[in-house]
């Protein structure tokens, strides 16, 4: 035997290499080709195939919405088409790889291409010429409906279908007719029209005209390092981050090169550069295409000596259509999530491979060994927001009052298919829920107070409500102001429906109390409970009179502190002047209270004695207490009680240190003049 020259074929494969299969030989050859092989190219010399059975052949998926790339079994026809690729010149043999009744098994024919593709482009130039709607189409081969409906899904993406327009011949939108009359895939199209926006058509189209054919980079498999270098140069400044940029910068360098070269030399430089003429041409073809149209349609495709427009202009007209694919990185994974929890890396070949950034946009995701992001710049999430208003979800979490604001604020999730855009966004939420934020706004600014405004009826209202928690404080009960629903019914029932912050108060009062100025003021009626009515000042006096001194009384209601209860504050200057005549009768409003917790002080035989102890200092204190602070009060309590019981009982039965605290007066002493002061629970600690 002697040698075996064996021999590449694929489409990817330089054009010199392909020729390399047509030139003559003289020894044994081996040809390993893909399915290109088995209708694009006769090869002469062909005496046997061996046919595995295999193909990887391009479906997009419509619930994924990327492109599957996956190896399946060929048909009939291809597996006879590749059997024909021997005996062309002379009889050949062809030897599957897999049975006859695998053969019998398999479909007649490949699937046509209208059941494996993306129906956006159909769809649109469909609905552009009027051929109603495609479920009604007589298709040959009518594509499944799920396939129809991502076409539709994609349309609506690129703002090109409306959907919620009942009549079909409506469905298209202005940016719809546009997108028809650009010969490129929509997405495409989509990137043309906002590059218009944005000031960059002319390196837009070059990018477009790139991506709509095969990569003009060579990359042979004997010399991928080389190729390598050739083409690191385009990936410089920044498109170090932007493989887009990279084929404007490719562009840049053809056009330089051209001009100065002639036609034999410039062929021989891409082919020494790694670039292949055939698509470098076709790729200037399209651009000059694309460059007639949007002329046509009234877009200025720029001049060629303009100065380059900036990358983020570039990127975010790129962006219109690339929405489906952008991703967020894990960091976790090392992978990015993408559209509808899908999950992608980086492609190796892409310039961002080696430093992956937190965002990336792709102009293609292909699935092969794993879903591959092919083409990728990096993105900022503040650009997509603006281009997805029509796609984005917003959800809404804790909304809540803001007294700087004087609004109800809460916290906005936007995602995109899934992506989280904005995580924790603090929004006004008046215009998405009005009436929980009417709500929020009486219940915290109006009724809670937590507003600074300068309006009158607001701080009148404050001042009536501090004084009947002062009355609260005195009678040590919580139950005399009214509750917050009631204050929350008042101003419900005053203040309008649009009401919803600080600012629309504003707005509606300013007109509104000029013809009633009265409308939201509190009486103080209306904040004591009925049950409270009888609680007065003159039983929780600011004064304890004792001769001719004048003593500031104060009332806090703060179980377990010092200061809860009643507290007398005496000037130091005439805390000589002050007896103990009087205080252990404490005030009128907690002087029952008093006797009855002197009366549980007893011992018990003298207790049973005086059961119920309330209703018995209810009776002493009606019947026969003497005039408050004539003698001290358990010698009085004492003489009463003999008389309403029966029982002998002495002062010295009681136990006023037992009395609960907040029943005993504390003393404050006040050195007004220092400014210090000392604080105790009975005249002597005082």
């Amino acid at each position: 035997a002697g040698a075996v020259e064996v021999l590449p074929l694929y489409a990817r494969l330089s054009h010199a290499e392909q020729q390399r299969v047509f030139q003559r030989h003289s020894g044994r050859r081996v040809v390993l080709a893909t399915n290109v092989a088995e209708t694009s190219l006769t090869v002469p010399g062909i005496k046997y195939v061996v046919d595995p059975g295999f193909a990887r052949i391009s479906r997009y998926s419509h619930r994924t919405k990327v492109q599957r790339l996956p190896i399946e079994p060929v048909s009939q026809a291809s597996a006879n088409q590749r059997k024909g690729r021997c005996g062309r010149t002379s009889d050949g043999i062809c030897i599957r790889l897999y049975s006859e009744e695998d053969f019998a098994s398999r479909p007649e024919f490949t699937d046509p291409e209208i059941l494996r593709t993306n129906l956006a482009s159909v769809i649109l130039q469909m609905n552009a010429a009027g051929l109603g709607e495609i479920e009604r189409f007589p298709f040959i081969d009518p594509p499944d409906h799920r396939s129809v409906r991502a076409g539709v899904q994609l349309l609506e993406e690129l703002h090109a279908l409306d959907t919620g327009q009942k009549d079909p011949r409506k469905r298209l939108t202005e940016t719809g007719r546009r997108l028809a009359q650009l010969p490129v895939d929509p997405r495409l199209a989509r990137m043309v029209l906002e590059a218009e926006r944005n000031g960059c058509v002319r390196e837009v189209l070059v990018i477009v005209a790139a991506l709509s054919i095969q990569d003009p980079r060579e990359r042979p498999a004997e010399l991928q390092q080389q190729a390598d270098a050739k083409h690191r140069r385009f990936r410089e400044g920044p498109a170090e981050h932007s493989d887009f940029l990279a084929l404007w910068n490719l562009w840049e360098y053809v056009r330089e090169r051209q001009r100065e070269l002639s036609s034999s030399a410039f062929r021989r430089m891409c082919r020494d550069e790694f670039l292949n003429w055939l698509r470098i041409r076709e790729w200037q073809d399209i651009v000059g295409q694309l460059r007639t149209v949007v002329k046509q349609m009234g877009i200025g495709a720029g001049e060629n000596g303009n100065p380059v427009a900036d990358p983020d202009r570039i990127h975010q007209s790129l962006l219109a259509g690339l929405l489906s694919h952008i991703g967020l990185k894990d960091t976790d994974k090392q992978e990015y999530l993408g559209a509808r929890g899908a999950r992608f890396a980086v492609f190796p070949g892409s310039a961002l491979f080696r430093k992956p950034p937190r965002w990336v946009m792709s102009a293609e995701l292909v699935e092969t060994s794993r879903l591959w992001a092919r083409v990728n710049a990096r993105i900022e999430p503040d650009w997509v927001e603006p281009l997805a208003e029509h796609l984005v979800k917003r959800t809404y979490s804790e909304p809540h009052w803001e007294q700087k604001q004087a609004a109800v604020m809460a916290y906005e999730r936007v995602t995109l298919y899934g992506v989280p855009l904005v995580a924790n966004r603090k929004v006004n939420y008046g215009r998405i829920d009005p009436d929980t934020c009417r709500e929020l706004f009486i219940r915290h600014a109006l009724v809670e107070g937590d507003w600074r405004t300068h309006h009158e009826f607001f701080r009148e209202n404050r001042k009536l409500l501090a004084e009947v928690e002062e009355l609260e404080h005195r009678a040590r009960r919580r139950d005399i102001l009214v509750d917050d629903e009631t204050l929350f019914d008042f101003y419900d029932q005053r203040v309008p429906e649009h009401v919803v912050s600080g600012a629309h108060f504003d707005s509606w009062w300013k007109r509104k109390r000029a013809e009633a100025p009265d409308l939201l003021s509190f009486e103080k009626s209306m904040l004591v409970n009925e049950r409270a009515a009888g609680i007065t000042r003159e039983d929780y006096p600011d004064v304890w009179r004792q001769g001719r001194l004048r003593l500031r009384v104060t009332y806090q209601f703060e179980p377990g502190t010092d200061a809860d209860g009643v507290t007398v504050h005496v000037p130091l200057q005439v805390l000589n002047q002050v007896t103990t005549e009087g205080f252990d009768w404490q005030i009128p409003g907690l002087r029952e209270q008093v006797v009855t917790e002197l009366i549980r002080t007893l011992p018990k035989p003298l207790r049973r004695r005086c059961v119920p102890a309330p209703d018995v200092a209810r009776r002493f204190l009606a019947e026969e207490a003497p005039e408050p602070g004539s003698v001290p009060l358990v010698e009085a309590l004492a003489r009463g009680l003999r008389r309403l019981t029966g029982a002998e009982i002495d002062p010295e039965d009681f136990a006023p240190e037992n009395v609960p605290d907040h029943l005993r007066i504390t003393f404050r002493v006040v050195d007004e003049p220092a400014g210090g002061s000392g604080r105790g629970r009975g005249r002597g600690r005082a």
